[in-house]
């Protein structure tokens, strides 16, 4: 009985870790994302915009 009462406990606790790690993870991933000025977004939302405009004009020119 106290066997399977101590392995419920770990697990609990690795889950805990796990969703305390995925927080860090997103919260790091806000803060970079937040760190870009708007007109480096706006820059880079151009290119973006400009690849994928390539990408889906044909090749021959048809």
């Amino acid at each position: 009985m106290r066997q399977g009462l101590r392995w419920w406990k770990v697990l609990g606790l690795a889950g805990l870790a796990g969703v305390a790690a995925s927080g860090v993870v997103i919260a790091r991933a806000e803060r970079r994302r937040r760190a870009y000025t708007p007109e480096e977004i706006r820059q880079r939302l151009r290119e973006r915009h400009a690849q994928a405009g390539d990408a889906t004009k044909p090749a021959d020119g048809a």
